[in-house]
């Protein structure tokens, strides 16, 4: 499967694309003999490139997250939720007619992080939840942070 690394203000990204989609983003860097430049994974680097500086808020890329049909329906909620937005579990859980709890799950196996913004999912009352990318909770804060989605003044969280 074709994977390309890149930098980020995150940690290091891999994006990984199998039959003309991208099925996965992991932290971390691969070494340069497994990587492959597709038009796809170039693209992806590209976005996220233009995401951290700011330019872009969502992406235009064509994903395919192994999951169960219920994950893929939470993680297709996710995908609806613009730049600078944020949904609790339990929204998104009354959308699938679900409870909150598997919602947090299938957010904590997303593996498409980042593009599939599972960091724009808080628990109730707006605490901030968890995070299962690298750096745990403060990258979903850095994530937020970066797409305006947390008020200013607010400097910490009930986690």
């Amino acid at each position: 499967m074709p994977q390309l690394s890149l930098h980020s203000p995150v940690g290091d990204l891999t994006v990984t694309e199998e039959d003309g989609k991208i099925i996965s983003l992991d932290w971390g860097w691969v070494p340069a003999e497994w990587q492959s430049a597709t038009p796809l994974l170039e693209g992806a680097r590209d976005q996220l490139n233009r995401y951290f500086d700011g330019e872009i808020g969502d992406f235009d890329l064509p994903l395919d997250p192994p999951g169960t049909e219920f994950q893929k329906k939470v993680w297709a909620e996710m995908r609806k939720i613009p730049a600078g937005r944020t949904k609790s579990y339990g929204e998104i859980a009354k959308l699938l007619q679900s409870a909150a709890q598997p919602v947090g799950t299938a957010c904590g196996a997303n593996p498409i992080p980042i593009l599939i913004p599972c960091h724009r999912i808080l628990a109730a009352g707006g605490k901030i939840g968890g995070y299962s990318g690298d750096g745990g909770v403060e990258t979903k804060i850095a994530l937020l942070r970066l797409e305006k989605a947390l008020p200013a003044a607010q400097q910490s969280f009930d986690i």
